[in-house]
């Protein structure tokens, strides 16, 4: 704490706002002061903390509403009034008994309205006086007085050697005090009056208001000067005791003694504005510490950091780093686990509640819980939900862990190319941090979350690194439980998360991490699956993100029902869940805009809204001409129908193929061709007919690329119907692929294809006998109006697809004895 023996608030000049000084008092001054008389009576102004001395200029900000009143009234008078300081500081309202006996008069030099709507009054001490009887009270005090008796004596060489050494102690105690402006010594050299010297300072000493009081009614100058003297050597004795000790102190001070008190005050500085300081820190790290359940080797390698920490200097860059670290360490849950729900009948419920269909999943979650519930300890399994977009997968993860009763996370890997976002960033970079597993487990605040790995399939990776490399470690149940993480340099447990991976394809997946996963396929939804979605989730929702009521607006089945088919061809239900809204959104214009309107949707409401239907229902164009085969493809949207065309003209054999085909579908082609020439005498095809005729085998839609082994079938039964001129059967699709000798081999995305086959109204299909198991996992009611064929041989194929009896107007085929194709 600082020591200032001066309080020279009214030692400099005081500036009006016209730039005028009011110089301080001269001789003539005071004895024109002297000369002035005392009125009987004057309004009394209370000072609540200061004494004003005659011929002293202070600055008094006026806040009391009497005061205000007071002065506004004098200024526009004599601008006369009596200043007296009241007894009690902390009385609000003092009375006439609450005030001191003895006052000054002052005159009102100015009276300045500040900025913060403050009044300040600037006013001069003219002589003292004495309270005689209280006049009024009201608006404010008014009294009579009279003049103060000053007892008089005569000036000898004591009292000038007094005044002298008071003058020679003020000007020391200024030099000491390197607060004091310089200005203040000016001052008091240039004073010529002695009694208004000794008020000067009286004024401005260090003393309390009691001891200024008492000064202000001693009647004897000469007493005045003793007092004023006493206090000052006071003063000056402390002032030189402290510069002398500091002087010691800053002698015996070394460098590490000076940086310890200056952080000692910077400590202070700190918890004087509320932050901490490095040794609070320091001991909050190590408190928290303390509360947490980790291993042995954890702690050690914490308290290790700990007292690294603690040799840093905190002005240095590494420490707030080191304070990052540490507190990572203590926010990561190295033992802490949410307690798991192994109420199974509970877990249905939740999942039926939140996902219609997904049965395979359901009882997969279901499978996993009964075997933790029974073992306790199991490690979690990695699970890769793969479909198309659209279909709950990342929802599904919700789900999860809601049954579970286990936190959520999510992780986004679309797009990843750097290894560090998987393992973190070493220390020793600029801008470390650890990677978004650990990032993410920290979110979640427990060891066992379920974690979802979103869109595994687009991890890139490029100079940087491989992160689906890195994720190799991470996704395998028995390395997983020491994952090593550049950045917390510590092995951390995953095997007590539950990782559930989500894909659209498994193609762009690397081999080693797909081996490390479960594969679960979340196929599409057939139309009676998407009609009880939209009625029980995109429905109600849509209704709660538009404000409408539940009775505001209905969809019956069978509107569902064309919407689904008219205005949407996907697999999953994003598309359909749009379509829902923009219907909501007209019905709630409706109702904003107060029409009428009828609550329950009907069809042409529907074209009303969303406008004509994008799709037809019926995409099958029929089998009316031979070489026409209707397939069935997958794509990562769902499944899809396609057209094979193949044709015949004259030439030498030639195979011309188009439709922006891939490599693969180009190969099934050759394949066909030549199993068909191998065995054209069972299909009664005379094998002169290749040489001397050209085969074109197109795909329609030639912009959008195709490729894939399905549709090896496909193009041998389109090619046998074209060299036969044998039409294909109505209302007939087929997928799989073949092999030169004939066979016929199980292809993926059955269900996705039999969704498709069914939105284009196909009746019949045509699959491997490989692929009956697909079919037997789709409930029954969704595939009633359809009829399968499963088939080991090409040979089956072409009974099942073909009619018997050729085209009646077809070309007829017939080899000529010069060998040259001729048309009848």
């Amino acid at each position: 704490m600082s020591f200032d023996p001066f309080d020279f608030k009214s030692a400099l000049p005081v500036i009006n706002e016209d730039s005028e000084f009011f110089p301080l008092m001269s001789t003539e001054d005071e004895e024109e002061m002297n000369n002035e008389q005392v009125p009987e009576a004057l309004p009394i102004l209370p000072l609540r903390n200061t004494v004003l001395f005659p011929g002293v200029v202070i600055p008094i900000t006026v806040g009391r509403d009497k005061s205000i009143k007071l002065i506004r009234d004098a200024n526009k008078g004599d601008r006369l009034v009596g200043v007296v300081a009241q007894q009690d500081v902390s009385v609000e309202d003092p009375t006439f008994d609450q005030l001191h006996q003895v006052g000054t008069t002052a005159l009102i030099i100015k009276m300045l309205q500040m900025p913060d709507g403050n009044t300040t009054v600037i006013l001069q001490g003219k002589k003292r006086f004495v309270l005689k009887e209280e006049l009024q009270s009201e608006p404010y005090i008014k009294a009579a007085i009279e003049p103060f008796k000053e007892t008089s004596f005569k000036e000898d060489k004591e009292f000038k050697a007094m005044v002298s050494s008071i003058k020679d102690m003020a000007m020391s105690i200024i030099q000491l005090s390197p607060n004091i402006p310089s200005e203040a010594g000016i001052a008091i050299r240039n004073i010529e009056s002695t009694s208004f010297l000794i008020n000067f300072i009286s004024s401005n000493m260090n003393a309390d208001m009691e001891a200024k009081q008492r000064l202000l009614a001693t009647p004897s100058l000469r007493d005045r000067a003793s007092i004023v003297l006493e206090h000052l050597t006071t003063d000056l004795q402390m002032l030189e005791l402290k510069n002398q000790i500091q002087t010691k102190v800053r002698t015996d001070l070394d460098k590490q003694q000076r940086d310890y008190f200056l952080n000692q005050q910077l400590k202070t500085i700190q918890e004087e504005l509320g932050g901490n300081t490095p040794d609070l820190e320091i001991e909050n790290l190590r408190k928290r510490a303390i509360k947490k359940k980790w291993a042995k080797e954890v702690g050690d390698h914490f308290n290790k950091e700990l007292e690294k920490l603690q040799r840093i200097n905190p002005a240095a860059a590494d420490y707030s780093v080191q304070i990052n670290y540490l507190e990572l360490l203590l926010d990561l849950p190295w033992s802490e686990f949410t307690k798991d729900n192994f109420d199974l009948k509970r877990a249905q419920k939740i999942l039926d509640k939140d996902h219609f269909g997904l049965d395979k999943v359901k009882q997969r979650i279901i499978e996993y819980l009964a075997v933790l519930k029974l073992k306790h300890d199991m490690k979690a399994p990695i699970l890769c939900l793969v479909g198309p977009p659209g279909v709950g997968k990342t929802s599904l993860g919700k789900s999860i862990a809601k049954a579970l009763g286990r936190k959520y996370v999510r992780m986004a890997l679309g797009g990843i190319r750097d290894e560090a976002e998987i393992r973190g960033h070493r220390k020793t970079y600029i801008g470390a941090m650890p990677g978004r597993i650990i990032q993410s487990i920290k979110k979640a605040g427990a060891a066992n979350p379920v974690f979802i790995l979103d869109e595994i399939d687009k991890v890139g990776n490029d100079f940087r690194g491989d992160p689906s490399s890195a994720l190799l470690e991470v996704l395998d149940p028995e390395q997983n439980n020491t994952f090593y993480d550049h950045y917390v340099e510590l092995d951390f447990d995953l095997s007590n998360v539950m990782f559930i991976a989500t894909a659209n394809s498994l193609s762009t997946i690397q081999p080693a991490l797909l081996d490390r996963m479960e594969i679960i396929e979340v196929n599409g939804y057939t139309i009676e699956e998407k009609i009880e979605i939209a009625r029980q989730h995109l429905l109600p929702k849509q209704r709660e993100a538009h404000g409408v009521k539940t009775k505001d607006v209905v969809v019956k089945n069978d509107v569902m029902e064309s919407v689904i088919e008219g205005y949407t061809r996907e697999s999953g239900v994003r598309s359909l869940d749009k379509q829902i809204g923009s219907i909501v959104r007209g019905v709630a214009k409706s109702i904003a805009l107060e029409e009428e309107y009828n609550p329950t949707v009907s069809k042409k409401d529907v074209v009303k809204i969303l406008g004509a239907p994008f799709f037809d229902k019926d995409l099958y164009e029929g089998n009316d001409v031979a070489g026409v085969v209707t397939g069935l493809a997958w794509t990562q949207v769902g499944g899809d129908i396609l057209f094979i065309e193949a044709s015949l003209s004259p030439g030498k054999g030639r195979l011309t193929l188009t439709g922006n085909l891939g490599d693969v579908m180009k190969e099934s082609t050759t394949i066909a061709l030549a199993y068909l020439r191998a065995h054209a005498g069972q299909f009664n095809i005379n094998p002169k007919l290749f040489d001397q005729w050209d085969v074109h085998v197109h795909v329609p839609a030639g912009a959008t690329p195709k490729d894939g082994p399905s549709a090896g079938i496909t193009m041998l039964t389109a090619l046998t119907s074209a060299f036969t001129q044998r039409k294909v059967k109505p209302n007939l699709a087929m997928t799989g692929e073949i092999t030169l000798r004939g066979r016929v081999l199980p292809v993926g995305g059955i269900k996705e294809k039999i969704l498709a086959a069914k939105r284009a109204g196909i009746k019949e299909i045509i699959l491997c006998e490989s692929n009956r198991k697909d079919i037997q996992e789709i409930k029954e009611n969704y595939i009633k109006d359809l009829k399968f064929h499963y088939v080991k041989n090409m040979r089956e194929v072409i009974d099942l697809a073909l009619l018997n009896e050729q085209v009646s107007d077809a070309l007829d085929l017939t080899i000529k004895e010069d060998s040259k194709p001729v048309v009848e």
